[in-house]
């Protein structure tokens, strides 16, 4: 897990400022491991920071997402949830009834991206892959 220094440094050298309620929204991301949507995130640093806004969490967590700090999971239903990505590469399975996630390693789509940028022109620089179906408890 990266320290809060790092992302605080690496948002200022992205221009971003750094005020009490960013660095609460930094600090509920830095300390739970587990999945949260953007409500969670606003409870949650409401305890560092009683003026945080659900504005600024949204905002916050958008440039987190845009600066690869932190990974966006969609869920069925529309919502989605956000989790630090200091855990490296990885991806997740998803239970379309309970909502619970589970994080697996490797993936092998080298062959699948490369032929997808031969046949359309894009470069893939990166990717996210989410399985959705019924966990064990839900089956």
């Amino acid at each position: 897990m990266l320290p809060e220094e790092t992302v605080t440094q690496q948002l200022r050298q992205a221009g971003y400022r750094i005020t009490r309620p960013r660095r609460a929204v930094i600090r509920v991301l830095l300390a739970d491991e587990a999945h949260l949507s953007p409500a969670e995130v606003h409870e949650r640093a409401k305890r560092h920071c009683a003026t945080v806004g659900l504005v600024t969490v949204y905002r916050t967590l958008d440039i987190l997402a845009e600066m690869g700090l932190v990974q966006r999971i969609h869920a069925e239903d529309g919502c989605h949830s956000y989790v630090t990505t200091s855990k490296g590469h990885h991806h997740h399975l998803i239970c379309r009834q309970c909502g619970s996630t589970l994080e697996f390693e490797g993936c092998n789509l080298g062959e699948l991206c490369a032929r997808i940028s031969q046949d359309t022109g894009y470069v893939v620089e990166q990717h996210l892959l989410e399985l959705v179906g019924l966990c064990a408890t839900c089956r």
